[in-house]
This record gives C-alpha cells, structure tokens and sequence, in this order.
C-alpha cells in the first residue's frame, strides 16, 4: 500500500524521470542524502531498474577517516493530497494487487486516499560535493564494494535528494465494484468480499528520492555522473586488454598497408619495364643475341634447382625459373635466375 502511493506520488510530480518511489514503509529512513543504494536492472523484459537500499553512506567507502561536508538544502515544495481508484484489469492488475496488500477477490477496482500534507525537498549542494571528493579514493576491500564489483549488473548510487513528509500521515485503501452513480460502490455485507487498509506512518518519512550513479577507476579514483548521458558501473580490467588489442591491430594494419604499397609500387616499376621491353624492336632489347653478352644456361645442367626469379618472383607472387646466368652474382652466389624471356635481357639492360 506504502509503494503504491509513493508510486502515484512520483507518477503526479514528475521530475523529469529522476524520482524514485520509496518501495517501502520499513526502509524509508534508508534513503536520505549521501546514501547508497544499489542499482540493478530487473531482466531484458523490464526496462525499469530496482533500486536496493544499504546501510552505507559514500563516506563509508572511501578511503581515509575525513568527513564529507556537503551542505544539504531544504525547502517546502508542495502540499499533497491524492485519491484516486484504478482497474484492476489489465497488464498492472498484477503489480497493483501486489502493492495495496489486500485481499481483492472478487473486487474490479482499489480507491486509495494519500495525505501527505506539506512534503519537503532536501538535496546534497552538487559543486560543494564534488570539490570535496576530487582527491578520494575508494575502498576496494569493502565488503559492499567487492560484492557490487563481482556483479556486472549493480551499479552504485548516491543519495542526492529526498523527499520527506513533515506531519504524521495516512494512507486507505478499499477494494470494491465501481458503481454507476457515484465514482465507488462498496459491497454490502452479503457480498463481503470488498477489503479496506488504513495505515498511519510518522513524520520526516521519506516517501521519493533521486540518485547519481558512480563511475569507479581500476586505481580507485571515481566520478560522479551528473548527466543522464554518462553511466556508472566499474571499469573493468577486459576495457584496457580490449584497447591494447585494438591499438596493436591498427599498428599491424598500418603495417600491412605499407607493405602492400611498396610491393604495388614494385610491382608498377616491373610493369614499366616489361611494357618498355616489348615496345621495343627485338634488335633493340635482345641483349644476349649481341656479341660479348652474357649467357642464358639452364641451371638444372648444373645441378641447381628450380628457383624465383631475381627479377619478377621477389614481390607476393613467386615465379619460379630454371634459367639463369653465370656471369652475374648477387650477394655472393655466383648465379642469378633470370627467365630466359623477357627478366633475362631486362636485368642485363639495367646492368649495363
């Protein structure tokens, strides 16, 4: 019955999405400023988050014995009285059964009566806040602070503001039929299946409050996310692997491109060379047919097996010749292999 006033609470006042009902009568004292509590997202299903209370405020794991001294502002902001019936058909009959507390059977709708009177705002001064924890450190071997890490799914929160009732309150509920000429018609004692609740709670109880998660560093440094856009969690230790690995595939892609471009430019320097070589008349580029030139010779004759050519089977493609030249030597072998046509006469060209 508790959640679901706050829940109609937070549903009529808004905020922009920020405020969080309070689920619990029991818990309420466990939501003021400077709190913790423990964000969990219920299943894929679900895209509302649990919020889990603890009974930690952020001084509790930090580092060192020092005090947070962020003042904290009050003010007035509004007087709340609420009745309201819902249906208890539909997708949220469900969760609404499970909030008043009550027996429903046989009831089509709740009524519920909430005063609250005047409520107060308290809010944690943000700059003040942050000054102080600019040089903290958390606590790694807390307890909350190893079980919240274990988890990928929590995420820590602080406390930032609260709303609080300022009188005693009460809260009714009463399951019934809906009638035709007023907006509730309560079952007579020959039907006496409607149920009504009424509870009394005291005051300063916290009714809503709001939250900014914690984004926790490997070296225990942490930030508070004070916009929507950035989110808290931890950073993990497979965050740095994962950038290292990146960093050295970009290197070795970086690599490969350069490589690939010496060989592509090795490849147009060939390509020149042949296109040069027949543009040529056979008089003009025959260099072995002319006297005192070097001699193409099979080096298989020679016991020399079959090998890349010297010329054009050094780049990715490796073409392979049995025919060379004895009179040529590269870095002391006393042979080159050379196809007889056209690396033979093309190699002897740039030699000369």
């Amino acid at each position: 019955m508790f959640a679901a006033a706050t829940k109609s609470f937070v549903k009529q006042v808004g905020d922009g999405g920020k405020l969080v009902p309070v689920p619990s009568l029991s818990e309420a004292d466990k939501y003021q400023p400077l709190s913790l509590v423990v964000k969990k997202k219920r299943c894929f299903l679900f895209p509302r988050y649990k919020f889990t209370s603890t009974p930690f405020t952020l001084k509790d794991i930090l580092l060192g014995d020092r005090d947070i001294s962020a003042g904290i502002s009050s003010y007035q902001l509004l007087n709340y009285e609420d009745e309201s019936d819902v249906s208890l058909y539909g997708r949220r009959s469900n969760h609404i059964v499970n909030d008043v507390g009550i027996n429903v059977t046989g009831s089509d709708s709740i009524a519920v009566k909430a005063s609250f009177g005047v409520v107060t705002k308290h809010e944690v001064e943000v700059s003040t806040l942050l000054k102080e924890i600019t040089a903290r450190k958390i606590n790694f071997d807390h307890s909350l602070i190893r079980q919240s890490r274990s988890s990928r799914k929590a995420v820590l929160c602080v406390v930032m503001e609260s709303i609080r009732t300022t009188r005693q309150c009460s809260l009714s509920v009463h399951a019934g039929i809906r009638g035709e000429a007023m907006r509730f018609h309560f079952m007579d004692e020959q039907n006496p299946k409607g149920r009504e609740k009424a509870i009394v709670f005291p005051a300063h109880t916290t009714i809503a409050f709001s939250v900014f998660e914690l984004f926790i560093y490997l070296d225990g440094a942490f930030d508070l996310c004070v916009t929507s856009v950035s989110k808290g969690g931890f950073e993990r230790e497979e965050t740095t692997t994962f950038a290292m690995f990146y960093r050295l595939r970009n290197i070795l892609f970086e690599r490969n491109r350069r490589v690939m471009d010496a060989i592509s430019r090795s490849q147009l320097y060939l390509d020149d060379l042949f296109s040069d070589y027949y543009d040529k008349p056979l008089s003009m580029t025959d260099i072995s047919l002319k006297e005192g030139t070097h001699i193409r010779v099979n080096l298989l004759n020679h016991n020399i097996p079959k090998g890349p050519c010297i010329l054009c089977g050094m780049g990715n493609l490796k073409r392979e010749t049995v025919y060379g030249c004895f009179q040529c030597s590269v870095d002391g072998v006393k042979y080159v292999r050379l196809h007889a046509v056209p690396c033979f006469d093309i190699w002897h060209k740039r030699m000369k």
